[in-house]
């Protein structure tokens, strides 16, 4: 709660003043940006489509790379040439080689759920997504090192002639376990690659790079020593500029990866807050397969403590960011947000006819803002609820509408 007003300099004439006395509840709400879509859907997406922004930046040149803003630049195919779509899967946890096989259709509730819950590892599955990004390091690591082998160049060398940069999401599949989906771009230093970066040099390189990855976890207790590997599970795409129905392109695959950057483990069936204990699962309902690794969190935090398994037991051992990036790859996801704030300021700004502040200082803002508290009363709970069922429906009947009525009850 609090006041702004906007005065001319010279005159001390008020140009615009605010203030929440006249707000329900002498109150301003502003967004709560979290990126969580069981949490607000609403500022979920928008985060989903600052990382469509990012993501895409990094495939077709942003400002960062000397590009500008308003000029798409040359043609992406000639821009990044050699750029690939990377979706490593996690190792499957053991358990014994039965004949059974879950049936394949769409919305059983027990597909994603193991064939035998008494012999399944929920130790390892648990471990594998607590070291899942340290996985993702070692790659990147290797992934530079299997580059300048296949180049015949030493890494000093590689290095000073090429750039490898990467923007990924994690996301959970059915099962509780964690994978990356990744775009990563290969060029020049200064752009574009040299000759010898090639598609296929970069995809041999990727896998070559998976395969040796390994993360060693001590034995514990009554847990025995693993080593941890990628799974068999990797799917390496080439990413063209234009679709000619064969290859995905950027935008695709922008939006198939800012779809992911909103969920997390709730998609399992799990919670999106820390459970402190095994007796809260029953109380918030987690069903059977997500509380057993839940459980195996709380388990393992005494015989783990430095993994900090009791605090990300709700992410089901995944301590990791959901959405990262190399330095290099484009720009931030703080540039966004900035860009967007400078676009609604500017939009206010002329709506109010005040000056730009930037090209002249002829006004002066004073502001006294007071922080009171974060969530919604019982009664905006209720009337937000409605406003968020209300918005789902919109674009259900959109999406209906864009696909000529063509909507499967069952693919909700």
């Amino acid at each position: 709660m609090g006041s702004t007003v906007t005065r001319d300099v010279t005159t001390g004439q008020v140009l615009h003043s605010y203030s929440t006395d006249t707000e329900p509840g002498g109150r301003l709400r502003v967004a709560c940006g979290n990126r969580r879509a069981s949490r607000c859907p609403a500022c979920a997406w928008t985060y989903a489509g600052d990382t469509y922004h990012l993501i895409r930046a990094g495939l077709v040149g942003d400002p960062a790379k000397g590009t500008p803003a308003h000029d798409p630049g040359p043609p992406p195919g000639l821009h990044h040439p050699h750029r690939a779509l990377v979706r490593p899967g996690p190792q499957p946890p053991r358990q014994p080689d039965l004949p059974l096989r879950h049936p394949p259709q769409r919305g059983r509730t027990e597909l994603g759920t193991p064939l035998d819950p008494t012999t399944y590892d929920y130790a390892g599955a648990v471990l594998w997504n607590n070291h899942a990004s340290e996985l993702w390091r070692y790659f990147t690591i290797y992934l530079r090192r299997e580059i300048a082998k296949r180049a015949g160049l030493t890494q000093k060398d590689a290095k000073e002639q090429s750039r490898v940069s990467f923007g990924k999401v994690a996301e959970y599949q059915k099962r509780g376990a964690v994978h990356f989906h990744a775009v990563i771009r290969f060029d020049g230093p200064d752009d574009p690659p040299p000759a010898w970066a090639t598609l296929d040099l970069l995809t041999d390189s990727i896998h070559a790079a998976a395969a040796r990855v390994a993360v060693d976890v001590p034995a514990a207790g009554d847990q025995p020593a693993r080593t941890l590997h990628w799974g068999k599970q990797l799917d390496v795409r080439p990413i063209r500029a234009f679709g000619d129905g064969e290859d995905i392109t950027e935008q695709a695959v922008a939006s198939y990866v800012a779809k992911y950057a909103t969920k997390a483990a709730e998609t399992t069936g799990t919670v999106d807050r820390r459970i402190g204990n095994k007796e809260a699962l029953v109380l918030v309902g987690v069903p059977d397969h997500p509380a057993r690794l839940i459980e195996a969190c709380l388990d393992l935090h005494p015989l783990y403590p430095d993994r900090k398994l009791r605090d990300w037991a709700h992410m089901l051992g995944f301590r990791g960011h959901f959405s990262t990036k190399s330095r290099h790859y484009s720009t931030t996801p703080g540039a966004v947000r900035q860009t967007r704030a400078d676009y609604r300021a500017t939009q206010q700004r002329e709506a109010l006819g005040l000056p730009d502040p930037d090209e002249e200082a002829t006004t002066l803002t004073l502001a006294h803002w007071t922080y009171v508290g974060h969530g919604h009363t019982p009664g905006e709970s209720w009337l937000a609820a409605n406003i968020r069922r209300d918005i789902q429906h919109n674009r259900e009947i959109a999406r209906e509408e864009l696909a000529g009525g063509a909507f499967d009850e069952s693919d909700r």
